[in-house]
C-alpha cells in the first residue's frame, strides 16, 4: 500500500496522498469560504491520439456525463441542480479535467458524482450516436467563432501533422467515423488511477477529503501501483518547417495570428522570463503590441500576445483582428515589435511593469476555491510538486531584465507560422507584411 502525506512546500498549505494504485490526492484548505472544488484530472489529452481517433479525448469527455450504471445523464442534472452546484468538464492538449463546485456541505457527494462519471462512465452505442451530433455542432460553432478558429490554424501552421497541431476536437470525418468501440478502448485503456490526479480545494480537511476519495475509487485501487512518470519527452519535428494557413470567410474583419515554438514547461529557468516577455509584449494595457496597434494608431480592436505551454515545446503567438484593409499595416507593425524587442530587448520599467502585472493577476486570479483547485491539480499533474504562492511570487520578482531579454533575443528570432481567416480566396491575395511572416 502507497500511502504519503506531504505538504511539498513549508507555507504551500497543499497536502498530498498517493494511494494505492498510483491515485494522488491534493488538497488546499482556503479560509474563508464555504464551498468545495473538486477536480479529476487525467494526464490524457488530445495530444495522446492518433490521427485515426482525433478528437478522442474530448468526445469521451462529453459521453462520460451521458450514463453510468447507477445513473443516467437526467439523475446527474438534477442531482447537481438539487445542491446548487456546477459540474462540467473541459479537454486540452494533454490533460482531461472532469469538476464539480459545491457548498462544503455536499463535499462527499460532489467527489461520488464526479468519480462515478469518470470511471465508471458508459459508452453506450445509443449515446455515443447523440453526442456524435453535439460534438458537431460544438464543432460547428467553433467554425463560426473566427478567433477560435484561427488559434487551431496557428497550431496547425506552426507543428504540422503533429498531434499538437491538431485540433482538440478532432475533425468532422474522424467525429463522423469514430466507434464506440474505439471511444470505449479509449476510456479502458488511457483513465487509470495511476494518470489520475483528484485535487479539492475550499472549506476541507484533508484526512476527511482522502476517505471520500478512497470510498469513491475503492473499486480501482491496486497494490504496487505508483503515478504514472509525467509528460517529459522531447517534442519530435515531423518534417515540416512552419507554414501560412489561409481559411477564407465572407467576414468584416480578418482574424491573424502568428508567432513561434517556444520553450516547455520543463525548462523552468526561462518559464518566467517567458511570462513576464509575453505580458510586456501584449499581455496589458501598456503593453507595446497594444499601445502601438490600438491606442497610437487605432487599428484594431483586440490585439494581444500569449504564450501556450505543453511539456517538450511551446508557441509564443501574437492575435490581431482588424478590418482587411488595415491587415498590412497591423501584420508589420506586429512584425516589427517582436523585432525591436528581439534586437534591443526591453527597458528594466517595461519588465518592472511586467512582473508587476503577472504578480498581481496571480493573487487576484486565487480569489476562489475553484481557481484554487485548478492551480493545485495542473501543479501536481504536471510537476509533481506544489509552490506556495509566495515562493511564485518571488521567482516573478527575481526575473532580471537581462534574462528576458535573452529569452526575447532567442524565441522571437525563431522562424515563425501565420494563420489567417478571412475575406481572401488565395494566399496571393494577402498583404505582403502577411505572406513575409513565414
Amino acid at each position: 500500500m502507497t500511502s504519503s502525506n506531504t505538504a511539498t512546500s513549508p507555507d504551500s498549505g497543499v497536502q498530498r496522498t498517493v494511494l494505492p494504485g498510483g491515485l494522488r490526492i491534493v488538497t488546499e484548505h482556503v479560509p474563508g469560504v464555504r464551498s468545495a472544488s473538486v477536480g479529476v484530472w487525467v494526464g490524457v489529452g488530445s495530444r495522446d491520439e492518433g490521427r485515426t481517433v482525433a478528437g478522442a479525448a474530448h468526445f469521451l469527455e462529453h459521453l462520460l456525463f451521458k450514463s453510468t450504471p447507477t445513473r443516467s445523464a437526467l439523475d446527474i442534472a438534477e442531482l447537481v441542480d438539487s445542491v446548487g452546484g456546477e459540474l462540467n468538464a473541459f479537454t486540452a492538449k494533454e490533460h482531461t479535467c472532469f469538476y464539480a463546485h459545491v457548498l462544503d456541505d455536499h463535499l462527499s457527494l460532489a467527489v461520488d458524482l464526479v468519480a462515478d462519471v469518470v470511471l465508471r462512465g458508459q459508452c453506450r452505442t445509443a449515446d455515443v450516436d447523440v453526442e456524435r451530433q453535439v460534438v458537431l455542432e460544438e464543432m460547428a460553432m467553433r467554425d463560426d467563432d473566427p478567433e477560435d478558429l484561427v488559434g487551431d490554424e496557428f497550431l496547425g501552421a506552426l507543428f504540422g501533422d503533429h498531434p499538437l497541431g491538431r485540433p482538440i476536437i478532432g475533425s468532422n470525418d474522424s467525429i463522423e467515423s469514430m466507434s464506440r468501440n474505439q471511444l470505449r478502448s479509449f476510456h479502458v485503456r488511457r483513465y487509470t488511477p495511476d494518470r489520475m490526479v483528484v485535487a479539492v480545494a475550499g472549506n476541507v480537511d484533508h484526512a476527511h477529503t482522502v476517505e471520500v476519495v478512497r470510498r469513491a475509487f475503492t473499486d480501482r485501487l491496486t497494490d504496487g501501483v505508483g503515478p504514472a512518470p509525467r509528460r517529459e519527452g522531447r517534442f519530435g519535428a515531423n518534417g515540416s518547417g512552419p507554414r501560412l494557413h489561409l481559411l477564407g470567410r465572407d467576414s468584416e474583419q480578418v482574424h491573424l495570428v502568428f508567432g513561434m515554438r517556444a520553450h516547455g514547461r520543463h525548462e523552468g529557468d526561462r518559464r518566467w522570463p517567458l511570462s513576464v516577455l509575453n505580458t510586456a509584449l501584449g499581455g496589458g494595457l501598456s503593453s507595446r503590441l497594444f499601445q502601438q496597434i490600438r491606442e497610437e494608431r487605432g487599428l484594431a480592436y483586440s490585439v494581444y500576445s500569449s504564450v501556450d505551454t505543453f511539456a517538450d515545446t511551446g508557441a509564443l503567438s501574437v492575435y490581431a483582428g482588424c478590418h482587411p484593409e488595415s491587415l498590412g499595416d497591423v501584420a508589420r507593425l506586429a512584425r516589427e515589435v517582436l523585432a525591436d524587442v528581439a534586437a534591443n530587448g526591453l527597458t528594466d520599467a517595461e519588465v518592472a511593469r511586467a512582473k508587476g502585472s503577472l504578480r498581481g493577476g496571480l493573487v487576484l486570479g486565487l480569489e476562489d476555491s475553484g481557481s484554487r483547485m485548478h492551480r493545485i491539480g495542473r501543479s501536481e499533474l504536471n510537476y509533481g510538486n506544489h509552490r506556495s504562492i509566495s515562493e511564485t511570487l518571488t521567482s516573478i520578482g527575481a526575473v532580471t531584465t537581462a534574462q528576458v531579454n535573452a529569452v526575447a533575443a532567442d524565441v522571437l528570432r525563431r522562424p515563425a507560422a501565420a494563420a489567417v481567416v478571412g475575406p481572401y480566396r488565395r494566399k496571393r491575395d494577402l498583404p505582403a507584411a502577411v505572406r513575409g511572416i513565414v
